[in-house]
């Protein structure tokens, strides 16, 4: 939906996403708008200029000036910026969600990113003696950062926690319940891979759009993924600095198309080096990608890199 200001008159540009159109044009009835959000994409709250030598009549002059977007369908380009509502007004932190990378081998790899392995030949050659895996270092210890996406019994995981990220209040301290997390969506492109929980146990998926980015919503209540992490007090548990809601955890499972052939690697990807379980390095495909993690109450974002990797035979 886009609001414009048209010479003092408002109008309100309003056009389903492909995925509402190809909900409608089921024709059985079943489609119904439920809820609806509201986002400002365009807006730079920085141009807020409260020194304005005109005065305070012209502090947010350049924020109202700023051109409006029409609408357009494309959902996985649109409302990145959701707006919220809160009915308490003495609020003085909003939350975020920030990636935990504190524990263990659950943190980026040092290329800058997480890194799949597609089949089991990359993640550690399967066991064997030819040793060009790129998922165990030469003393047979995981390497960090490196998700076993054929296997998920080893590796990485993503973990990201949310809450208040201040030392003004205490970690001991109960998030407010309008600002805690229970539902998260995860975003991935569902040709390279599928999202499990931490186990390895396929989360449901909820749907796919036309540009082939498939949907999973999971909630405290319902799925594995997402728990309380209010009661965690110490600060090398969490990098949240203040009081904490809840946390996601997920592995990603590569897609059959990348565990079994080159072509999207070759078509979409590239060549780069990593280092092999002998110590020696190894070439593999890749292909960089993201994965978006989005809170429905908030409406809060973040992105997290991924790199999905396979050892050039």
């Amino acid at each position: 939906m886009g609001f414009l200001d048209n010479s003092g008159d408002i109008i309100l540009d309003v056009v389903l996403t492909d995925h509402g159109r190809k909900e409608l044009s089921k024709g059985d009835g079943s489609f119904k708008i439920t809820k609806f959000a509201l986002g400002d994409e365009e807006i730079d709250y920085s141009l807020y200029d409260s020194t304005h030598a005109s005065g305070s009549s012209y502090y947010d002059l350049s924020i109202l000036q700023t051109p409006i977007l029409e609408a357009f369908t494309d959902n996985a380009a649109s409302m990145k910026t959701k707006l919220v509502t809160y009915e308490n007004l003495e609020l003085l932190f909003l939350p975020i969600l920030e990636l935990n990378e504190l524990t263990g081998i659950n943190r980026r790899h040092t290329s800058g990113s997480f890194i799949v392995a597609v089949d089991r030949y990359t993640e550690d050659d399967d066991e064997s003696s030819t040793q060009n895996g790129i998922g165990l270092d030469s003393n047979g210890k995981e390497v960090p950062g490196v998700i076993f996406g054929e296997s998920l019994d080893r590796g990485a995981m993503v973990m990201i926690d949310q809450g208040l990220d201040t030392t003004q209040i205490s970690t001991k301290q109960t998030i407010d319940p309008d600002l805690r997390e229970t539902e998260y969506t995860i975003q991935i492109d569902n040709r390279f891979g599928s999202i499990t929980d931490a186990l390895g146990n396929q989360l449901e998926l909820s749907y796919i759009d036309d540009d082939d980015i498939a949907y999973y919503v999971v909630s405290e209540e319902e799925a594995t993924a997402v728990r309380s992490i209010s009661n965690l007090t110490k600060a090398n548990e969490s990098p949240v600095a203040g009081p904490r809601g809840s946390r996601l955890e997920f592995k990603i499972k590569s897609s059959l198309d990348l565990n079994t052939s080159n072509y999207l690697f070759t078509t979409l990807g590239g060549e780069s080096g990593l280092d092999s379980r002998d110590g020696t390095g190894t070439t593999v495909y890749h292909i960089d990608s993201i994965v978006r993690i989005t809170g429905m109450n908030t409406g809060y974002s973040l992105d997290i890199p991924v790199r999905f990797v396979k050892f050039k035979s």
